[in-house]
């Protein structure tokens, strides 16, 4: 009996040692879509401005150019070299010995996401075609965990992710492509982008929404229902990549990274979130790099595209920085450390292979 009653004394002081440990009560992700580790890292590259295919060559020169690498990635993305890189890890900068990558072996969109929302690098998962995705994503475990419940959405501007998080299996609110947004109690931003959104340009393709429309949706929503867990999906770095667009490839990236600012920002001023959320960031594939035409170019048969990168910002995740560790990682281990920055453990419960936790992502 005594023994009993000590076990469960020293339970209760390591629950409560985990909760005073343990700071993060939410979580942000966000995916952009095709961005190369190498532009994150070195920013813009000088053989694509100078390329006979890139335009308005002085623009982009006087916007993101400067022989400096360290200030010419901060001219591109200065939320990631000033807030991320001081307070943050950022992983995947070969440069310096961090290999980050996706496990599956397509090197395409729907398996990348596949592979950071399920941990399952799924050789079932082969397509970008509109087909239902079988497996649990962490977005539904979270939805299913005390505190979580109808606290859990998803916005993308690329209209497949009906199917790749299975909404209606997983029972959350995703809000893909030009859907109109119909949740209860909609104050009137929201109603409003939902009208502005029919009369949005449609310069990417009729059901792939521009990212400033997604990121306002997710912000608002944001405001209004306080999620928990808030997936957001940009696409348009990658759709200007494949057109051989480098200058509004970069425009773009710039942009993404100024959607994140604001997203952080207001974390820092809200109650609900302010020291208590991790905002993760990456990317669903890398792209080609030699030959520099290959720069557009990603899949199994385009070298080098399996190689990405992540950043992690939080309470929970030590300030490190640019991460020179040699040791790979994985996206597949993206679930799990979701999941174990919130404290629950996704990959007992999701009934398929998940990779690992990031050890030092959730500061172990």
């Amino acid at each position: 009996m005594k023994k009993a009653i000590l076990m469960l004394l020293l339970a209760g002081c390591f629950s409560a040692l985990f909760a005073q440990q343990h700071k993060t009560e939410n979580v942000i992700i966000v995916t952009i879509d095709g961005l190369r580790w190498q532009e994150v890292f070195r920013g813009a590259d000088s053989a694509l401005i100078n390329s006979k295919e890139t335009n308005e060559k002085e623009e982009v020169q006087k916007n993101f150019w400067t022989p400096n690498t360290d200030e010419r990635r901060k001219m591109l993305m200065p939320f990631f070299w000033s807030t991320l890189v001081q307070q943050g890890q950022l992983y995947g900068n070969r440069d310096k010995g961090s290999k980050d990558e996706v496990a599956n072996p397509y090197h395409f969109s729907y398996p990348g996401y596949n592979e950071i929302m399920t941990g399952f690098a799924d050789p079932g998962m082969n397509t970008n075609d509109a087909i239902y995705n079988p497996n649990m994503n962490v977005l539904e475990f979270l939805n299913k965990q005390k505190g979580f419940e109808n606290k859990v959405a998803a916005f993308a501007s690329w209209e497949r992710f009906t199917q790749i998080l299975s909404p209606k299996r997983a029972g959350i609110l995703v809000n893909a492509g030009f859907m109109p947004l119909n949740v209860a109690g909609m104050n009137d931003r929201l109603k409003h982008l939902n009208e502005l959104q029919q009369e949005a340009p449609r310069y990417i393709s009729d059901s792939t929404r521009i990212d400033f429309l997604t990121f306002e949706f997710a912000k608002n929503y944001m405001k209004q229902y306080k999620p928990r867990a808030l997936y957001l999906s940009f696409d348009e770095p990658d759709d200007m990549a494949h057109a051989g667009n480098y200058k509004f490839y970069l425009d773009r990236i710039h942009q993404e990274d100024g959607f994140i600012k604001q997203i952080w920002d207001y974390i820092q001023t809200d109650q609900a979130y302010k020291n208590k959320t991790t905002l993760i960031v990456t990317c669903d594939h890398g792209r080609g790099d030699v030959p520099i035409t290959k720069w557009r170019d990603h899949g199994k048969e385009t070298s080098h595209s399996e190689q990405t990168w992540f950043a992690v910002l939080g309470p929970d995740t030590p300030a490190s920085g640019e991460m020179k560790s040699t040791a790979i990682t994985y996206h597949k281990q993206l679930a799990q450390t979701i999941a174990q920055l919130l404290g629950f453990d996704f990959k007992a419960a999701a009934g398929h292979e998940v990779g690992d936790a990031i050890g030092s992502v959730i500061g172990k």
